[in-house]
């Protein structure tokens, strides 16, 4: 009985906040004319949204969704267009799996994104939280999926004081809360958790998965990153990087994302895929 009304205080709780705070404006959560999400601007946003922040991601989505306003117009695209509308949101491989999906989808599912798990994370670049997620807003599916925002609503009300929480821990909590309307529901607690994290610290350091982001500026990522905005619009050989990118590490890197397929070397210079 505790636990129940535990329980019906912690909804409440969310969704008072939901109603008074919550970020309405996101353009993935726009519905079409005819009422409904539209499951490719939600494949989209789930992509960019990995590991990079809202902020960050809403002039991006807004752009490519009109660079790229449907499914087909995505997989016919060259790999270098969609390289070029994703340069600035870091991670470029999501790119590279995000066409990838979109082939996947028009040649094995007609153009419709599936609503299935394991239709879902049989897509590159998508693991069974991106595909709970995807299903949940797209479909409305009551789907179990945990992502940094549900993790610190859960721990923070859930488990504080404890450390080494795991996601199945969590997870039988998420079970226990799930409403008729999933989607929503997780609209509120993404919008709720990000609003802790801002004024309670990070609730994410109790979780058994915490892993502190590593410094950026100098990485190897950083490189990458560096290495993919100079070659946009044009080809260009090691000599020539070098002259921008002093690092020793730069032919690694070129190794790397030429194995990733993300750029590509022809008569000694580079270029990226699909270019």
């Amino acid at each position: 009985m505790l636990m129940s009304v535990r329980l019906d205080e912690f909804r409440r709780r969310v969704w008072e906040y939901y109603r008074a705070h919550g970020r309405h404006d996101l353009p993935w959560r726009d519905v079409e004319p005819d009422g409904r999400l539209d499951p490719y601007k939600v494949l989209v946003s789930e992509l960019m949204l990995q590991q990079t922040q809202v902020t960050r991601v809403i002039p991006k989505f807004e752009r490519f969704v009109r660079r790229f306003p449907n499914i087909f117009s995505l997989a016919e695209a060259p790999l270098a267009e969609i390289l070029r509308e994703w340069n600035g949101l870091g991670y470029n491989r999501r790119a590279k799996f995000l066409w990838q999906a979109a082939g996947r989808i028009v040649h094995d599912h007609a153009g419709v994104v599936p609503n299935s798990l394991p239709e879902l994370v049989a897509l590159p670049g998508i693991g069974i939280n991106t595909a709970g997620a995807i299903s949940a807003y797209a479909y409305n599916k009551p789907n179990v999926f945990i992502e940094t925002n549900v993790r610190s609503v859960f721990l923070y009300h859930f488990f504080a004081g404890k450390r080494d929480v795991s996601d199945k821990d969590i997870a039988e909590m998420v079970v226990q809360t799930l409403p008729d309307n999933p989607r929503m529901w997780y609209w509120a607690l993404m919008d709720y958790g990000t609003h802790l994290k801002q004024t309670t610290g990070n609730p994410n350091t109790l979780s058994k998965h915490y892993a502190k982001q590593s410094v950026f500026v100098g990485s190897k990522r950083h490189i990458r990153g560096r290495v993919l905005r100079e070659l946009m619009n044009k080809s260009l050989g090691v000599k020539d990087l070098r002259r921008v990118i002093a690092d020793e590490r730069l032919v690694d890197v070129l190794d790397d994302l030429q194995r990733e397929g993300l750029v590509e070397k022809r008569r000694g210079r580079y270029k990226l895929a699909g270019s």
